[in-house]
Order: structure tokens, then C-alpha cells, then sequence
């Protein structure tokens, strides 16, 4: 969908609230929340990880977080849509889920919330 646009990390506190307060899809290995940013603030396509302590100890959630990037490096650009913000966060299972699980439960996300967020694109 986006091969040309470029990641960015969502940093602030806000950027995950305002991802929070947008459109959720739940899969097992994963739960992907996504929010369209207003349209001055860029094309760019937004991403940030958490991993609660109900995953486990920091070993288990650092774990669990590199998989949610690198399935995001891979899927995001071809998926998601420019000017959107993506927060991932990792489930019981994200640290431990046969890859090719993983990715299709991500790629699944994407696809089911990209005509949600391009429907709120601002028609300029």
C-alpha cells in the first residue's frame, strides 16, 4: 500500500494515547491499535511497542517487543497507511508463537484497519 513511506517511532506519552482512542483489532499473538493523524503533521507512518508486566519479567518483554519491530519492519510499509500512527502490543504469547504466526496475525491487523483509517483520510 505505502512502499514509499518511511517509519518513525511514536515517542511521547500522547502519541500512545491518542493511538489508544482510534480503532483496535485483537489477534492472538498481538493487539494492534491505529489512529489517522490530522493532516498537517506529515506521511509518515507512525509505530511504537509496549509490553505490560503481565508478560513476564524484562527478559520475556524485550523479547516479545523485538519480534512486534522486526514483523513491523517487514509488514508496515507494504500494510499500513501513510499519515497513520500503529501501536503494537504484545500478548502472553507474542515472545513465543511460531513466526509465520506472528506475521500473518500482524498482516491480518493491518489489512482489517487500513479502510477504517483511509475512510478518515482528509479529502485535500
Amino acid at each position: 500500500m505505502a512502499a514509499s513511506a518511511h517509519l518513525r517511532r511514536l515517542k511521547r506519552r500522547s502519541q500512545f494515547l491518542a493511538a489508544r482512542d482510534g480503532r483496535t483489532e485483537r489477534r492472538k499473538s498481538l493487539v494492534v491499535q491505529a489512529v489517522r493523524r490530522p493532516a498537517p503533521v506529515g506521511d509518515w507512518i507512525g509505530e511504537g511497542y509496549t509490553a505490560t508486566k503481565k508478560i513476564g519479567h524484562s527478559p520475556a518483554r524485550s523479547r516479545a517487543k523485538r519480534r512486534l519491530r522486526e514483523a513491523a519492519r517487514l509488514l508496515l510499509t507494504e500494510h499500513g497507511v501513510p499519515g497513520a500512527d500503529y501501536v503494537f502490543i504484545a500478548r502472553g504469547v507474542t515472545g513465543r508463537i511460531d513466526w509465520p504466526r506472528l506475521l500473518d496475525d500482524m498482516k491480518s491487523a493491518l489489512i482489517s484497519l487500513a479502510p477504517a483509517l483511509d475512510a478518515s483520510r482528509d479529502p485535500s
